[in-house]
């Protein structure tokens, strides 16, 4: 018989009916104010700083709704933003510095929907509220920091092929200035330099008795090292936010030198920038064996080596020059050591960085070979009612070890002072150093009652779309319509549930996505019905007018919304941030309302006419 669906197709649309309710349940129940800490370099999240954050909380007054450890992460639920406020400033005060705490907002779902993977979506920054900054990339630092490293990388070369030197200098003005005593020898280095420095070009000149050779980066080694810098800082950027727990960051480039971090959720700009400051690396160096440390103390410090310390406060001298950075570190894994069960971090370093730890641990075999420890912040303080900005460098000698045999690429570090430190340092070491230092241009707060703003705002536009067009298609198609209307809430609820299937971000140009979907989710029941009006004036009976109505308008809905779905594929690939959100929801508006408007009505239609006999539709 006519309009009759088999029993597999009404169990399919009611799985995706209940599906789909419960993957957008958990958007109705919001976000609770949350305290999250998380330890710093060095110190360990367990326990008994669960228990001594909860009593610091307490102590002030206060009560928190839900304590939870996940990880090394604690967080701390409350009712308000105020009481928020105030239990950081207690934990704080309490914990000191050596914890990260920072506000957020945490989904308050119900565990029994969690545990079921049901999660809401994640809103964006104009809608929870957050932090926007905008950071610009010193690319000029970059390339002094690139001919620095050259500097010595020419001393060893010219050394090791027995190319005699005057001296090799960094320019102010930029670039490197080698001096020779004879041009043959000049003439040497430059042939040298060229075959084994393409990145380098080479020009010639004298002054009186010197041959000089000036060295400047090319204009290709520039543009790569500055693409390099911009696309390092951006990962650096990305692994360390995820210490602030932030759900979906934006973090993306902004034209040839600037890097847009946006931090949904995050209610404290300056702990945002204290951690997004935050990076370590690594120095190998030599051990002046030679030298007096009691002397350096007294400010004699030997020439070419430089005073550090261990983390006790014993002084050390090391050689100015760097064997090895953390730049050629590719990878780094905590551990222990199986000799004594002491924590050690495992290194990976790059190909290059492979061969200078060979050639230098195979001609120093016996001396003494240190690693410091650099950890640069940038934070900003209030001074009589201005904010100013402090940079800090810490740099501290974890070890200095004794080189019993040669290595190159792999190898493990000691002398930290715990499996916590040596996770944490391992951590650090894979997200790496900034490549360049970096400068916030611009900073934004949008706070949570301006977002809840947004959002009612955004709720009261699909709703008034979604009343209007409700009241039309009742009152023009009349049970078709009241069909269509229960097909276009159903639409509504499937789009939020696969934004949060795939823990996708909205925004408000998603909303305006899901707006124009309302409109466009009827059109195709428009089509249909209007179809089926021209099958019964042309005589048709009921049965036979609705099942030509569907049959017959199914590829000119499928041809309009193909075509649509297509100019939002090309938006999401080709837009920036806004507009791709505008065309996710777009694009899974198009793809749930063909399912919804034809199958979902259809079915419903089948159920209240089909298999018996209908004298007149009310449509």
């Amino acid at each position: 018989m006519l309009n009759q669906y088999p029993l597999w197709k009404y169990l399919l649309i009611l799985a995706v009916v209940v599906v789909g309710l419960l993957f957008a349940l958990p958007n109705l129940y919001g976000e609770d104010p949350a305290l999250q800490i998380s330890g710093g370099r060095g110190a360990s999240m367990d326990e008994t700083v669960r228990e001594r954050a909860v009593s610091l909380v307490k102590a002030a007054g206060l009560a928190p709704t839900e304590v939870t450890m996940e990880g090394d992460r604690l967080q701390l639920r409350f009712t308000n933003a105020d009481q928020q406020l105030a239990a950081q400033a207690a934990v704080e005060t309490g914990l000191g510095d050596d914890y990260v705490v920072a506000l957020n907002l945490a989904p308050s779902a119900p565990d029994w929907l969690t545990s079921m993977g049901a999660l809401p979506m994640y809103l964006g920054l104009d809608l929870r509220g957050g932090v926007h900054f905008l950071m610009e990339v010193d690319m000029e630092a970059a390339v002094t920091q690139a001919e620095e490293r050259f500097v010595g990388d020419l001393r060893t070369l010219m050394r090791k092929n027995r190319v005699r030197y005057k001296t090799v200098t960094l320019q102010e003005e930029g670039g490197i200035l080698v001096r020779f005593r004879k041009e043959d020898e000049r003439a040497a280095a430059d042939t040298l330099i060229g075959r084994e420095m393409e990145d380098l070009e080479a020009s010639e000149d004298e002054e009186g008795t010197e041959f000089n050779l000036r060295l400047t980066l090319s204009e290709t080694a520039i543009r790569e090292l500055k693409r390099f810098a911009l696309q390092q800082n951006i990962t650096t950027l990305r692994n360390r936010v995820n210490e602030l727990g932030v759900a979906e960051p934006v973090i993306q480039q902004q034209g040839l030198e600037r890097i847009v971090v946006q931090l949904p959720g995050v209610q404290d700009p300056a702990r945002a920038k204290d951690i997004l400051g935050a990076t370590a690396t690594l120095e190998f160096r030599a051990v002046d064996m030679e030298g007096d440390v009691q002397d350096a103390l007294d400010g004699r410090v030997p020439v070419g080596s430089q005073l550090y310390r261990h983390r006790d406060g014993s002084p050390i001298l090391l050689k100015k020059r760097v064997i090895l950075t953390g730049d050629h570190i590719t990878f780094a894994k905590s551990g222990i050591d199986s000799r004594d069960g002491s924590p050690m971090v495992n290194i990976r370093l790059d190909g290059r960085g492979g061969r200078i730890m060979n050639d230098f641990t195979k001609n120093n075999i016996g001396n003494l070979m240190a690693v410091v420890f650099i950890e640069n912040k940038v934070t900003t303080r209030m001074r009589d009612g201005e904010p100013v900005k402090i940079k800090q460098t810490i740099e501290e000698v974890i070890n200095a070890a004794r080189i019993r045999e040669q290595f190159a690429a792999n190898f493990q570090i000691t002398g930290l002072d715990g499996t916590d430190e040596a996770r944490d340092l391992s951590l650090l070491l894979r997200a790496g150093a900034l490549a360049a230092p970096i400068e916030i241009i611009e900073e934004r707060t949008v706070g949570p009652s301006l977002g809840q703003e947004n959002i009612n705002q955004g709720f009261r536009s699909v709703m008034v779309g979604f009343a209007l067009v409700l009241v039309f298609m009742a009152v023009y198609y009349r049970v078709f319509g009241l069909v269509a209307n229960l097909a276009l809430a159903l639409n509504l609820v499937l789009i939020v549930a696969v934004l949060s299937m795939l823990q996708a971000t909205l925004t408000l140009p998603g909303i305006a996505g899901i707006v124009l979907t309302v409109g466009m989710a009827v059109d195709a029941n428009v089509l249909i019905f209007q179809r089926i009006r021209e099958e019964i004036h042309n005589g048709n009976t009921p049965q036979a007018a609705i099942h030509s109505g569907y049959q017959k308008a199914v590829s000119t809905i499928a041809d309009a919304n193909i075509t649509t779905l297509i100019a939002a594929v090309v938006l999401f690939g080709f837009g920036t941030g806004p507009i791709k959100g505008f065309a996710i929801t777009l694009s899974i508006g198009i793809i749930t309302s063909m399912f919804t408007a034809i199958m979902g009505t259809r079915a419903v239609i089948n159920l209240i006419y089909g298999g018996r006999r209908v004298a007149r539709l009310s449509i």
